[in-house]
């Protein structure tokens, strides 16, 4: 019961985000201020996080440089498939810990929609603003 709760509350979730899909990048480079003291996105460099150049299209936790870094949760949805798509980033972005349980990412999450739109934008953004 409480698995198809948590699908069913994914799903609306998914579905909100996405009515705010398209963002601005210039936008998300100023909401990226809240993840870049563990997050790089304008290069390859790890952090306390790792980096986020070309996360839109990546498998979770397969980023080469910080593969001995990354939580069991996270390396196991990789296994299991999650992608980092547009969708998927929201949802994360929006609940972390919902989106893939047990992940060590101390980060809350975004509540605004129009933010996490803005900040996918900003990631998938060659070159960044």
């Amino acid at each position: 019961m409480l698995r198809a709760v948590s699908t069913a509350s994914l799903l609306l979730l998914a579905t909100s985000i996405a009515a705010h899909a398209g963002g601005d990048p210039v936008q998300g480079k100023h909401v990226f201020n809240r993840c870049i003291a563990c997050h790089e996105a304008a290069s390859d460099r790890d952090k306390v996080g790792p980096h986020l150049m070309g996360v839109v299209g990546r498998t979770a936790g397969t980023a080469e440089s910080f593969l001995g870094h990354y939580s069991e949760a996270m390396k196991s949805a990789g296994a299991a498939g999650l992608v980092w798509d547009e969708a998927n980033l929201a949802e994360y972005l929006k609940a972390p810990k919902l989106k893939v349980p047990g992940n060590k990412m101390a980060f809350g999450g975004l509540t605004n929609d129009d933010d996490i739109a803005n900040v996918i934008a900003y990631l998938k953004a060659d070159p960044k603003p």
